[in-house]
């Protein structure tokens, strides 16, 4: 991430002259803020950068998503068939078995 500009000088300033601080405790707390922040705060182009990845990889989830889909989508439908062929085949074989215990076949 790129660093914040942060004024130090002002910052220690406005301490001194604001909140009576010291030369010394708002130089001191001045370069702290700044050092602390420095690596830690992200810029408009950072968030838009990790925006972009994670649309990037969204896309990419969302692709594999559909994918799977579509193989679970082929297994139902194998399932279903089946399942259908072996209702008639039982079907068939009851129909079978009624017609010959009653002596029509």
């Amino acid at each position: 991430m790129t660093a914040l500009a942060f004024d130090t000088l002002k910052f220690a300033q406005t301490l001194r002259d604001k909140a009576k601080f010291t030369q010394e405790q708002s130089e001191g707390l001045a370069f702290a803020i700044s050092d602390a922040t420095s690596d830690q705060l992200a810029t408009k182009s950072d968030i838009k950068d990790l925006r972009m990845e994670l649309k990037s990889d969204m896309r990419e989830m969302e692709l594999r998503l559909e994918t799977k889909i579509e193989s679970l989508r082929g297994d139902v439908l194998k399932w279903i068939v089946g399942s259908i062929g072996f209702q008639t085949l039982v079907i068939l074989g009851a129909v079978i078995t009624l017609t010959r215990s009653t002596g029509h076949g």
